[in-house]
C-alpha cells in the first residue's frame, strides 16, 4: 500500500499584536482614515472599513497577502475581522484603498501595490504622503480602468488645498496646503471626523446647548419679569381709570345735584313770582272797590 504524502497546511498572516511600525503622522492619518470612514458608513450594514489588517486575496498561497493602510469594501458584512479572506468573502475585494506613503514604502505604493490592487480589481487607489517628501503633489488618487489605473484630475482652491474627488466613497480627499488631509462630504458640507473628535463636538454641541439653555432660561426670566410690570402697570391703569371713573361719577352727581337745586330754586322763583303776581292782582281789584291793600293789614 502506497502512503500518500501529508499536505502541509497554509498558514496565512494573522495579527501577533506587535505595535505598527509607522511614524507619528503615518500613524496619525490611518487612524483618521479608518476611523472617519466608519463613522461615515456606520448605519451601513454591508461595508467593511478596515486598516492595517492582513488581507489574502488567492487561496493557497500564503504570502498572496497585502496589508492596505485604510481600505473600503462594499456588500460584505460590516463586523469586527482578525485578517481578511477573500475567498471567504464572496470572492468580495476591497474597492478602495488608501495608502499613506514612507520612505520604506514608497517603492511597493508606486510600483508593486498598483498591480497587485488593480489585478485585485480595486475601483480606485489613492497615495498619500503627510511629509510632501516623496509624492509630488503629496496626494494622488487613480481609477481603474479596461487600461490599468488613470490619475484622477484634481481640482486646486485658491487658496492652494487640493481636492480630488472618490466616485467611489462619493467624498473628496482635501490636502491642504499645510499638508492634512481630510476626507469632505459635499452633500453635508462638512469634514469626517475621528471618535475623539465626534466626543469634542458632542462635548461642545451639550456646552453649546447648555449655554443656549441658559439664555433661553434668561429670555424666558426677562419676559416673565416683563409679563409682570406690564400686568402691574396694567392694574394701576386700571386702578387709574377706576379713579377717574370714580371721579367722573361723583362730578356727574354734584353736576346732578347742582341742577337739581338750580331747579328747585327757579321753581321756588316762579311760586314767588306767581304769588307776587296773584297779590298784585287782588290788590288792584281791591282798589276798585275803593279798598286801600294796606288798610287790610
Amino acid at each position: 500500500m502506497t502512503l500518500s504524502p501529508l499536505k502541509t497546511p497554509v498558514v496565512y498572516p494573522e495579527p501577533d499584536g506587535s505595535p505598527m511600525a509607522e511614524s507619528d503622522s503615518n500613524r496619525d492619518y490611518l487612524v483618521y482614515g479608518v476611523e472617519s470612514l466608519k463613522i461615515h458608513f456606520q448605519e451601513e450594514e454591508d461595508v467593511y472599513v478596515s486598516g492595517n489588517l492582513w488581507l489574502c486575496y488567492e487561496q493557497g498561497v500564503s504570502n498572496a497577502v497585502v496589508s492596505p493602510d485604510v481600505f473600503v469594501i462594499f456588500g460584505v458584512d460590516n463586523r469586527p475581522r482578525k485578517s481578511y479572506k477573500v475567498w471567504e468573502e464572496q470572492g468580495k475585494t476591497p474597492d478602495w484603498v488608501l495608502e499613506v506613503t514612507s520612505s520604506s514604502t514608497r517603492s511597493k505604493d508606486e510600483q508593486e501595490k498598483p498591480v497587485t490592487y488593480a489585478r485585485m480589481g480595486v475601483s480606485e487607489y489613492f497615495q498619500y504622503d503627510p511629509s510632501g517628501d516623496y509624492l509630488k503633489p503629496a496626494l494622488k488618487g487613480q481609477r481603474l480602468t479596461k487600461n490599468g489605473y488613470s490619475t484622477i484630475t484634481p481640482k486646486y482652491l485658491e487658496n492652494g488645498t487640493i481636492v480630488v474627488p472618490s466616485l467611489v466613497l462619493g467624498l473628496e480627499l482635501w490636502l491642504f496646503p499645510n499638508g492634512e488631509l481630510r476626507f469632505f462630504n459635499p452633500q453635508r458640507g462638512e469634514f469626517l471626523r475621528t471618535y475623539r473628535e465626534e466626543r469634542e463636538r458632542g462635548d461642545h454641541e451639550q456646552q453649546r446647548a447648555e449655554r443656549e439653555q441658559q439664555r433661553a432660561e434668561q429670555e424666558r426670566q426677562r419676559a416673565e419679569q416683563e409679563r409682570q410690570r406690564a400686568e402691574q402697570e396694567q392694574q394701576r391703569a386700571e386702578r387709574e381709570q377706576q379713579r377717574a371713573e370714580q371721579e367722573r361719577q361723583e362730578k356727574e352727581l354734584l353736576q346732578q345735584r347742582a341742577e337739581e337745586e338750580q331747579q328747585k330754586a327757579e321753581q321756588q322763583q316762579q311760586r314767588a313770582e306767581q304769588q307776587q303776581q296773584r297779590a298784585d292782582i287782588l290788590a288792584a281789584k281791591l282798589k276798585e272797590l275803593g279798598i286801600e291793600p294796606s288798610d287790610l293789614v
